[in-house]
């Protein structure tokens, strides 16, 4: 199973060559702007900018057991628009995120604050859109099979594909 995890693809993304943060603290790099398109989550491609506002960072922690954990914080805007008729959205992500990654290949995501999630295919059985802006404690699980868990403790702000439509 392909996961677009918005929250971690928009938090974590580039964090990898980032520069150092400066006034963050040690060992938290900056995470640069992005622009890039997603496919398979709505009926149609999402062409995803980010916007304005951009103060996110990430620093990464290896355990005794071989798992690592990237800790996000920072808010950043992002600008949703479907290129077939024009219409945009845009929403601002702050919080925390802390995804561990397992050696087995499995993973654990929980994002507090405001962040926007992508799924490739949806979320079967979670009752949630496949491309939406959360508000509150989301929890993402992945097993080292591909099978995918998720649930919101907040809410739904709103629903990306259907806003873009």
């Amino acid at each position: 199973m392909i996961v677009a995890l918005g929250a971690l693809l928009g938090m974590l993304g580039g964090a990898a060559t980032a520069s150092p943060a400066l006034a963050r603290g040690p060992k938290w790099t900056f995470n640069p702007p992005e622009t890039f398109t997603m496919d398979g989550v709505c009926a149609f491609p999402v062409d995803v900018t980010q916007t304005g506002l951009d103060k996110s960072f990430t620093k990464g922690i290896r355990a005794a057991d071989g798992s690592t954990a990237m800790l996000t914080n920072g808010v950043r805007d992002f600008t949703f628009t479907n290129p077939a008729n024009g219409k945009t959205i845009t929403t601002r992500d702050s919080g925390s995120t802390v995804a561990t990654f397992y050696p087995d290949g499995s993973l654990t995501a929980v994002q507090h604050g405001a962040a926007y999630v992508g799924i490739v295919g949806g979320a079967p059985g979670s009752g949630l859109p496949a491309l939406f802006e959360s508000a509150g404690k989301l929890t993402l699980s992945i097993d080292a099979s591909g099978n995918l868990s998720l649930s919101l403790q907040g809410h739904v702000l709103v629903d990306i594909c259907a806003a873009l439509s």
